[in-house]
């Protein structure tokens, strides 16, 4: 059996792109043995059997996974790559099978070579906590999580699908370890299989670090007419203690912002803007904005140039003035000693309230949303204490760049 899941592979990689589809079954018979450690294109990564990797060149892929298990109830939970969140608590009884599916955006760290003479590099500047991240190699990895997980057979076929550009700091990249969360790893849990989240925002970034570190220039040669581009940024910009990478709310940020938004309307991309989520700061039981310039000049700069601006910074402070100072921090990571980042809870209920926001604003994007989400009022989210996800097997207690 491993000699022909070994074969199916190679035949599918040596055919052409648009023709790739690749089959492994994971329980019963003929199944990738738990054994195989990730080696020639497939198998468990570093031994493990909740992490099944796949080697996949960068771009868009359809998952299908088959659910159930014929002696027993599951409830299964899939993230992709860096615990971005795809399928949550799915239940399946006892002796059936469903399926489901979802898109997962691949990328690594390689750049097009600039011409002769050009400036520029070959490679984005990663930090170490990015490298051997599963967010920036040539595969596609899946951990299957929950109590009672029953994934019995893979499908990946590479799909072009409009993609959604995702540009912004610690409040939005895909947090590669527990407890730490951001809203952009749990936004793919609420679209239909027919986009694509590519989370690009990294801890500790601005809008000219991003630049600097060739990040930008990744995304704008990796878009594509049709592609949408969501713009988050002003925690770290405002910092005056950074100088190489501060930028005034009033001046230079706001000329940055106009920057990139043309830069994306050149090549055919839609911009949104979102404000930051604010940090928990309190003055009595009202929250204390230390954003409040930026998300004033993102506001304005939105209006100027008639883009959307989805204000995620007001549904951040009614979420947290919801919780109260007593609750709040269950939103938060480490604890809630950490009064910048969040946890799962706190990422999800963010994620959920971008979700809102394009919705209210009417974007087209809102038509790929999933048609059962419900009803959600930031001022009136779910109950911290009875919030569940499956926790992702990678831990580390390290707080994430920037405050």
């Amino acid at each position: 059996m491993r000699l022909i899941a070994a074969l199916a592979f190679t035949l599918a990689m040596a055919a052409p792109a648009e023709a790739q589809v690749r089959r492994f079954v994971l329980a019963g018979v003929g199944a990738v043995p738990t054994s195989r450690a990730y080696a020639d294109g497939f198998g468990w990564e570093a031994g493990s059997t909740r992490l099944f990797s796949v080697a996949a060149a960068p771009g868009n892929y359809r998952v299908t996974v088959t659910l159930g298990d014929p002696k027993r109830a599951t409830e299964t939970t899939i993230k992709a790559e860096s615990r971005r969140l795809m399928l949550d608590a799915v239940r399946v009884p006892a002796g059936r099978r469903v399926t489901a599916s979802f898109i997962v955006n691949v990328r690594n760290a390689a750049l097009t070579p600039p011409p002769l003479n050009a400036p520029d590099g070959t490679r984005v500047a990663l930090k170490p906590r990015e490298q051997g991240s599963f967010s920036w190699d040539d595969k596609l990895t899946l951990e299957i999580l929950g109590d009672q997980p029953g994934v019995s057979a893979v499908t990946i076929k590479p799909v072009a699908v409009p993609t959604v550009f995702l540009l912004g700091d610690s409040t939005v990249t895909d947090q590669g370890a527990e407890p730490a969360a951001s809203w952009g790893q749990m936004f793919p849990a609420f679209f239909k299989p027919d986009v694509a989240i590519a989370n690009h925002a990294e801890s500790g970034e601005t809008l000219k670090s991003f630049l600097s570190e060739l990040r930008f220039a990744k995304v704008l040669e990796s878009v594509k007419p049709g592609d949408w581009a969501f713009i988050q940024f002003g925690h770290n910009d405002q910092k005056a203690n950074w100088p190489q990478t501060y930028a005034a709310a009033e001046t230079t940020y706001r000329d940055y912002l106009r920057t990139w938004i043309a830069e994306f309307r050149r090549r055919g991309v839609t911009p949104v803007l979102v404000t930051s989520p604010d940090r928990r700061n309190w003055t009595g039981a009202r929250i204390r904005s230390t954003l409040a310039d930026y998300v004033a000049a993102v506001k304005a700069v939105g209006a100027e140039t008639s883009v959307p601006v989805i204000d995620l910074n007001a549904a951040s402070i009614a979420f947290y003035e919801a919780l109260g100072p007593i609750r709040a921090p269950l939103a938060f990571n480490d604890g809630g000693k950490d009064a910048t980042h969040h946890d799962n809870y706190g990422a999800w209920v963010l994620a959920r309230s971008v979700a809102k926001g394009m919705a209210a604003a009417r974007l087209p994007l809102a038509q790929h949303l999933k048609a059962d989400l419900p009803a959600f009022d930031p001022s009136h989210p779910p109950a911290p204490e009875t919030f569940r996800l499956a926790p992702s097997l990678a831990h580390d207690s390290t707080r994430p760049d920037g405050s």
